[in-house]
């Protein structure tokens, strides 16, 4: 509480700093949420303030443009913010670049949430590992490995192929997939400047398990998205990749879940769970945690499943802890990439022209995104699975694979 001119009390507005708010492109209605619903936001970015778009500007109470690596210089700005507005209650971007930046200005300025003391566990695969162990949910084996005679013994357990990783790492990059000794030792004579962990080589679908939790750690809103092949694959062989939200949620995804929810006793945010359902006897198995929402377009296929604003809701928790929407995933949303270097039979006219009203949004994706998720893309939405299958399969398919347009068209 706060007092007036008056001397009267008055309830403080939430003071939330958002770092980097006009990138990605799509993330600036979370700022917007934000201040819907009441708080002050206070941007940290390094572009100026007239290259933010009108709604950002608009949104924003007050802006601060910095090296957004100067760890001191982001110190100064929340410093700067505290002595205008009062204490900083929140930080956030959502996005995983910024997770350990986020984490030591909450510690440096006592904010709430994850702070530098429990980063590491949600930055690191090999504690993340030991986190789903600790939970009771099956992982893949894996190592931090340094040196060829460490591989090897290891190989030895788990028989190759293998997956080569940074054991703090963003996506897959630097990820390779060694499927014979002498990739193995080709691997160890490149050097390396950061821990890598070793892991077997898992067959099978990877399934995500996406949401928001309260601030008393309840899960207020989740979801499950499916993948045609994993995001290693689609780096490795500049491929492209569909994914597509799931209507009902399988019980044991669900319960992997939330066990790994309250194993990080996550509190106030978004989280995006990574796990494999095995070919070979459909059981679930860990990949890794991200705390924060699913990239690219996954927040924008929330709304188009379940026909809410998600980027109001995320902010309404955390700044009320209330989420006030009802959702019942109606449609599956599938996110259909393209490359440029790819020649695809049906060209951009056709595919808009043909599938009419399953197209509920298309763009060409930022830069950063699109080694590992297309350089543009397609929303489809269709309550039907496997007609949401032949629509990726016609704008995925290139000359000398020819496939038969789809039969219908419409939701």
């Amino acid at each position: 509480m706060t007092s007036d001119e008056y001397g009267q009390e008055t309830e403080r507005l939430m003071n939330y700093v958002y770092l980097s708010p006009h990138f990605p492109p799509n993330f600036y209605h979370f700022v917007v949420g934000l201040r819907d619903v009441g708080a002050t936001v206070l941007g940290i970015g390094d572009c100026h303030f007239s290259e933010l778009r009108p709604e950002l500007q608009k949104a924003l109470t007050d802006y601060q443009q910095v090296d957004m690596h100067d760890y001191k210089a982001l110190v100064k700005a929340c410093g700067q913010f505290t002595a205008k507005y009062g204490k900083l209650d929140a930080i956030d971007s959502q996005s995983e670049y910024w997770l350990e930046t986020e984490a030591k200005l909450r510690t440096d300025f006592n904010m709430a949430g994850i702070k530098s003391d429990t980063i590491d566990d949600m930055k690191c695969k090999s504690l993340m590992k030991k986190k789903f162990i600790d939970a009771g949910i099956p992982v893949a084996r894996g190592e931090v490995i340094d040196n060829l005679a460490d591989a090897v013994k290891f190989v030895e357990k788990v028989k190759l192929p293998v997956v080569a990783k940074p054991d703090n790492g963003v996506g897959a990059s630097k990820t390779y997939k060694i499927t014979t000794k002498a990739e193995l030792e080709a691997f160890f004579d490149e050097p390396r400047d950061i821990p890598y962990i070793f892991e077997e080589f898992i067959a099978g679908d990877v399934l995500t398990f996406d949401g928001i939790t309260d601030a008393d750690g309840n899960l207020v809103f989740y979801a499950s998205h499916i993948y045609n092949q994993g995001i290693m694959e689609t780096v490795n062989t500049s491929d492209h990749v569909y994914y597509y939200s799931a209507r009902t949620i399988a019980k044991d995804l669900e319960e992997a879940g939330r066990k790994t929810l309250k194993a990080y006793d996550i509190r106030s945010r978004f989280f995006h769970l990574e796990f494999f359902r095995t070919f070979k006897d459909k059981k679930i198995v860990a990949l890794e945690v991200n705390m924060r929402p699913p990239g690219g377009l996954t927040t924008d296929m929330f709304n188009y499943a379940n026909n809410i604003n998600i980027y109001k809701e995320w902010a309404n928790v955390v700044v009320n802890n209330k989420f006030t929407a009802t959702y019942d995933r109606p449609y599956h949303v599938c996110y259909i990439s393209r490359k440029f270097n790819k020649h695809y039979v049906h060209a951009h006219d056709e595919v808009l022209a043909t599938l009419g009203e399953n197209i509920a949004h298309w763009e060409i994706m930022p830069a950063a995104f699109r080694d590992a998720i297309g350089d543009y893309a397609y929303l489809l939405r269709s309550p039907d699975e496997a007609k949401i299958k032949e629509m990726a399969a016609y704008i995925h398919d290139q000359v000398g694979h020819a496939q038969a347009a789809p039969a219908a068209v419409g939701a």
